[in-house]
């Protein structure tokens, strides 16, 4: 399963909850589920490169061979055969060597494309407020560093650590069959590499992560403060936010240095094995030699051999350094996977006879002494269009995420018809496309992203297969056709960034749009006109209404106007609900909401009711 790391000094915020990071076990567990489908491949690529490998050892014993007919005095054409074998065996060792690795590095990409759709898949399942207690910048350090890290090993330190491990195990055998006492001879540099690795691996581990999670740190605080600078700047905060950057900084190059250091130990100690083991070996054949128990061009081959040895064992214990680096990252990359494995689910309940969604005693927390709804109680009935109304801080918005599935409630259940909605639910369609059979909830917010492509390609976010006319009729349904059918070329017009800026405005519609394609049957509105401004407020709350038309709806009302057109008005004040009704009945009730609505309409004329 998982664990979450404690926190670094220095590093992290003490209310930061960093996301969860696998275990070795389950590390380890979920690497073989992602290569599994394409074990053929897997053996494919190793039997290749043994084989590459097999034919690039009968190099020595061919140079062994030519010193031996040099030191017999033999005639120089004795040495075409020899010379002629080396050309063939280069030749065919590179091509094998190319098919083996091409074969190991498809497999490798492929792994990490699996992984990368799978961390993708549950990053945008995350409940909101999961996220905001990790804060961004441990989610984009593993989206970008880790992933990173991940992807140049499977590039790189994978298929050359395929071949240092066949290449030392092949050479090893073949050089007990020239004299098992040379193996023996080589084979005293192992206890120093053994040791070496050991002592790299046990510090090496906890560096790696420590400095992982010492970036994530510092991105955060990067993000904070430039995505924050004028608020930074107008609160004269400049001197105490330089100084929190420059001590993450500072904590982030104090770890990788610490890891500059290990490397180099662990360098200086190969390099004495190295020693070992060839002198070892030169001794060796210096005995055998003497004693007439091998040839000088056996001897020869062995050191050849030995040496040979340097470049794959050496890049096999080197490659550990990438190896607990890309492993550190995984175990990031898999914790977030796990996730929603591991959260709890909620508890299955049925809808109360009638409603479309039915919300029984939920309570939420964003942290201890931080609750913000109190057993909130609420049915929808199928078509009914509810408005939630309340001052800021009420609870309005997490309620909304909550039956909109996008947050899981700390208490009670969020109940849909069909089933309730289930942990991480269905995200906003401005945000993600539905599954096959379509979302049953679609929240839409007052923070729309338009993303980059054409708006054909945006729309079809929510719907993939919709043709041109289902586009053009979800846009002339939110009222947003001529402004679409005005741009340069129509659908096919590259909007968001680097194309054509959609106004606040125009980018709502575009996610009302999205809404129509989608058709789910329950839609969440979060101030999702909030952004227009005066002018066009009154243009996306007809966008907003024709959107919800035929569908049970549940909208945060920014404008007190959507509150008097909804079927009935729920109040609420400190994370509970104190009103319910229609927009007549709690005017002349003259509570909570008739302050609200006084204090909203002052001057305005009072909309009519439908």
């Amino acid at each position: 399963m998982t664990s979450t790391p404690s926190g670094i000094p220095g590093t992290a915020d003490d209310s930061a909850e960093l996301l969860p990071i696998a275990s070795g076990a389950r590390t380890r567990a979920a690497l073989r589920t992602l290569i599994r489908p394409d074990r053929g491949r897997a053996l494919l690529g190793l039997g290749v490169l043994v084989g590459a490998t097999a034919v690039g050892l009968l190099v020595q014993p061919l140079l062994g061979r030519i010193v031996d007919i040099v030191a017999d005095g033999r005639p120089a054409d004795a040495l075409t055969l020899p010379v002629v074998l080396l050309l063939v065996v280069a030749v065919v060792q590179g091509v094998t060597t190319t098919l083996g690795l091409t074969q190991v590095a498809r497999l490798g990409e492929t792994v990490l494309a699996r992984l990368r759709e799978q961390f993708v898949e549950r990053a945008l399942q995350l409940p909101a407020d999961r996220l905001e207690r990790a804060g961004a910048g441990d989610l984009t350090a593993r989206v970008t560093g880790d992933v990173a890290r991940v992807a140049e090993a499977v590039r790189s330190a994978l298929p050359e650590m395929a071949r240092s491990v066949l290449a030392i195990v092949l050479t090893l055998g073949a050089m007990a069959l020239l004299d098992v006492r040379f193996l023996l001879a080589a084979l005293l540099a192992v206890p120093v590499q053994a040791l070496t690795a050991r002592w790299y691996v046990r510090r090496a581990v906890t560096v790696y992560a420590d400095q992982r999670v010492a970036n994530g740190a510092q991105q955060q605080q990067l993000l904070e403060t430039i995505g924050g600078a004028a608020t930074v700047r107008g609160h004269r905060l400049e001197e105490q936010h330089t100084e929190k950057s420059a001590r993450r900084s500072r904590k982030a190059v104090e770890l990788t240095m610490r890891s500059v250091h290990l490397v180099l130990g662990f360098y200086a100690r190969l390099h004495i094995a190295e020693y070992i083991g060839l002198a070892a070996v030169l001794v060796t054949g210096f005995f055998l030699v003497r004693d007439g128990s091998v040839s000088i061009g056996t001897a020869t081959a062995a050191a050849l051999y030995f040496h040979s040895l340097f470049g794959p064992v050496n890049a096999a214990l080197v490659l550990l350094d990438d190896a607990q680096s890309a492993a550190a990252g995984l175990a990031r990359l898999v914790g977030v996977t796990d996730i929603e494995e591991s959260a709890a689910q909620l508890p299955h309940q049925r809808t109360e006879a009638g409603a479309a969604v039915t919300v029984d005693a939920v309570s939420h927390a964003y942290g201890p002494g931080r609750t913000v709804l109190h057993e909130v109680s609420l049915a929808l009935r199928a078509g009914e269009h509810v408005a939630l109304v309340g001052t800021s801080g009420a609870g309005k918005s997490t309620l909304a995420r909550l039956v909109a599935g996008v947050q899981q409630p700390t208490g009670g259940t969020v109940s849909v018809a069909g089933g309730h909605q289930p942990t991480g639910g269905k995200v906003s369609v401005a945000q993600s496309a539905p599954g096959p059979a379509g979302p049953s909830v679609v929240l839409v917010t007052q923070e729309v992203h338009v993303f980059t492509g054409t708006l054909a390609e945006d729309l079809r976010l929510a719907r993939p297969d919709a043709t041109d006319a289902d586009l053009l009729t979800a846009l002339a349904t939110v009222y947003a056709l001529e402004w679409a059918e005005a741009l340069p070329e129509g659908l096919a017009s590259v909007v968001g960034e680097g194309g054509h800026r959609l106004d606040p405005a125009r980018a709502q519609q575009l996610a009302l749009a999205r809404l129509v394609l989608a058709d789910p049957p329950v839609a969440v509105l979060d101030e999702a006109t909030a952004e227009a401004g005066s002018a066009g407020a009154r243009t996306l709350e007809r966008s907003a209404e024709a959107a919800l038309a035929g569908r049970t709806a549940l909208v945060v009302a920014h404008r007190l106007t959507q509150a008097v057109a909804a079927d009935r008005i729920v109040v609420l004040e400190a994370g509970r609900v104190v009103e319910s009704g229609t927009h007549d009945e709690l005017r002349t009730a003259d509570g909570p909401y008739a302050t609200l609505w006084r204090a909203w309409s002052g001057s305005r004329n009072a909309p009519r009711t439908r």
